[in-house]
């Protein structure tokens, strides 16, 4: 999850909601009929709990890259030759380095790692030793996605 991408939508769609905010106190509400204002103040809660909510939901989307990549990618797979712990992170996984022999057909196979975000129950499938699919940017090798 990418929290810099999610924190700067969620304060976007505040300062927005904050200039339609004024705009309603400063103008709107002297000139609305008299006994409707808590349902507009209802509506613009609302209204900025669905903004948020799914501006977090775009923003949690791979970027265009990587579905570019999961779309045109070369399908292949990956043997793992070393699992390397690097630290844990704040929300119960593991950030991993992980060794890999990577296989594409129609080419040679090379050798390369990458450092994934290894959560408990994808573990077992990342044991030294095991095989994973794998798409690889057809313009630069060094360009991989794990398919798990």
């Amino acid at each position: 999850m990418d929290h810099a991408r999610i924190l700067r939508t969620v304060l976007g769609v505040t300062a927005v909601y904050l200039v339609v905010l004024c705009f309603w106190l400063g103008w709107l509400v002297h000139r609305t009929p008299p006994g409707t204002v808590p349902f507009q103040v209802v509506a613009l809660v609302g209204l900025f709990g669905s903004c948020v909510g799914i501006g977090m939901l775009l923003a949690a989307r791979p970027s265009r890259a990587d579905r570019r990549l999961w779309r045109h990618g070369l399908e292949g797979w990956a043997t793992i030759e070393g699992v390397h712990p690097l630290e844990r992170t704040d929300h119960y996984s593991e950030l991993t380095e992980l060794d890999l022999e990577l296989t594409v057909p129609g080419s040679e196979t090379y050798h390369g790692s990458v450092v994934f975000d290894v959560m408990p129950a994808d573990k077992p499938k990342l044991a030294l030793g095991e095989t994973i699919s794998i798409r690889v940017d057809p313009t630069n090798r060094d360009r991989i996605i794990l398919v798990l």
